[in-house]
């Protein structure tokens, strides 16, 4: 019987280092990037507390008869611009080069920061969050392919994993700045202090970001250039053990080859966001209606913070178990305590006329609730993240994940956009029941659609070595 041939493993040597300060430093650089993003993306809600519970000249409209068709606009401007920027950088990061536009995405997000805290009315500052948010986006690709091409076999779920788990570091800085700013300042000053602090990290990493050599699996598989690649990869101690050429594959062919995929990263992603941003970006309101009106615009923003708190280990849980456990059964773990959470919950806090009324105390409803965050963390959050970044060729890693991520930020904008106006006419009974549908859809997607990554290269997991050829000088993709 003829022995079957090994595929091709010109990455080898790089899959099989052990944990470097050198991979230390990459996943600096890239969480420091979704540091910034969370950080912008959920101090709106503590921006919008101010807004809406005083009356700051320029904002007007969110105390008149459509306040809550501009609260909902204002919410989601950043989130819609961030669909834009996962796409447009997922496309040119696979045409151009990570390292290419490494650096560009941070330079948005400073700009942005800043022109949003010094917004002169509702108008502009919808404006400047979406230019915000088009730079927000454009981090998501390109920062999970950099982590993901250069990592290693046995650390890549925690590397990937642990650049998004400074989400929650983002969240929790957004939480600390806007209890500080409410305490301190007055009103028209503490929202602008609090949008403006987000440009401090992001201007932190803009020359360091630009620095970053090319991942070698670009270099080498996309680009052609040998040697560039094993310039990147010896910045590990590691080195490209086999030249090789891609064959090449046209985006005809990636749509017919991987459907399947982009079904399961981008679905998923979809309807895990309309949960998390839906219920996180409207905390306040939600935990109003468990515990009662808060006192002061203080004690709201501790409101809105509670469930966070509570979540915030779930993204830690997550990067220790995803290279144990695997990245489907976490998933599924997830939508499923997600499911069972906000069902429990729906029927404790019921609608009685247009009053809210607890069937169970407050305290155990309000730890459900915030139980319901770790879950998302532990699971689809960070796993819809990590997902993409592993499952498609390197010709078409950043697009693949970019597709995903857009879909993702595609529900998180409806949720962001809608809740408002649900929250006041369904009532939190009735929301809940929906997100307990939508978290349990997740699990038949996840379970039929992806395949498993734990312990494969990227190569293999994504089929691209299928399409490697040996040459003495490799060829680079062309289109």
């Amino acid at each position: 019987m003829r022995e079957e041939r090994r595929p091709l493993a010109p990455f080898e040597s790089l899959d099989k280092l052990k944990l470097t300060w050198a991979h230390i430093k990459i996943w600096y650089l890239s969480g420091a990037g979704f540091f910034t993003d969370a950080y912008d993306l959920f101090i709106i809600g503590a921006v919008l507390t101010v807004l809406t519970n005083y009356v700051v000249p320029g904002f007007e409209e969110l105390h008149g008869p459509q306040a809550n068709l501009w609260t909902g606009l204002l919410a989601s401007a950043a989130l819609w611009a961030t669909i834009a920027g996962q796409i447009l950088f997922g496309v040119l990061g696979d045409r151009l080069g990570r390292k290419y536009l490494y650096g560009v995405e941070a330079a948005i997000l400073t700009v942005g920061a800043i022109l949003s805290a010094l917004a002169p009315n509702l108008l502009w500052l919808i404006a400047f969050r979406t230019l915000l948010g088009f730079g927000i986006g454009g981090d998501y690709p390109i920062s999970a392919t950099i982590m993901s091409e250069y990592s290693n076999v046995k650390d890549r779920g925690k590397l990937v994993a642990l650049v998004f788990a400074n989400q929650g570091f983002g969240i929790l800085a957004s939480i600390g700045v806007a209890l500080a700013s409410v305490a301190l300042l007055p009103p028209d000053i503490a929202w602008r202090v609090m949008l403006g602090v987000g440009a401090l990290p992001a201007m932190s990493v803009i020359y360091l970001r630009r620095k970053i050599p090319e991942t070698p699996r670009y270099s080498l598989l996309v680009k052609g250039d040998v040697e560039e690649a094993r310039r990147a990869a010896r910045l590990l101690g590691a080195d490209i053990t086999a030249p090789v050429r891609a064959e090449q594959l046209g985006f005809d062919k990636f749509i017919a080859n991987y459907w399947k995929f982009l079904i399961g990263t981008t679905v998923p992603w979809f309807l895990m966001d309309i949960a998390l941003y839906g219920t996180g970006v409207f905390s306040g309101a939600v935990v109003t209606s468990i515990l009662g009106s808060p006192t002061d615009v203080l004690h709201t923003i501790i409101y809105q913070g509670l469930p966070f708190l509570v979540g915030f280990p779930g993204y830690f849980a997550a990067a220790w178990a995803l290279d144990k456990l695997g990245r489907k059964p976490i998933q599924n773990m997830g939508f499923i305590a997600m499911a069972l959470i906000y069902f429990v919950v729906s029927f404790i806090v019921t609608q009685v006329g247009g009053n809210t009324v607890l069937l169970a105390p407050a305290s155990i409803a309000m730890a459900l609730y915030s139980l319901s965050f770790f879950f998302i963390n532990f699971g689809p959050n960070t796993t819809t993240f990590v997902l993409p970044a592993e499952l498609y060729p390197t010709r078409y890693r950043t697009t693949g994940h970019g597709i995903s991520a857009a879909a993702g930020k595609l529900g998180a904008a409806i949720s962001t956009f809608v809740f408002p106006t649900l929250i006041h006419s369904w009532g939190v009974s009735h929301l809940f029941q929906l997100l307990a549908l939508v978290s349990l859809a997740g699990v038949p997607l996840t379970s039929f659609f992806l395949v498993e990554p734990k312990a494969v290269s990227l190569e293999v997991v994504s089929g691209e070595h299928k399409y490697l050829r040996l040459s003495e000088e490799a060829v680079g993709l062309r289109h």
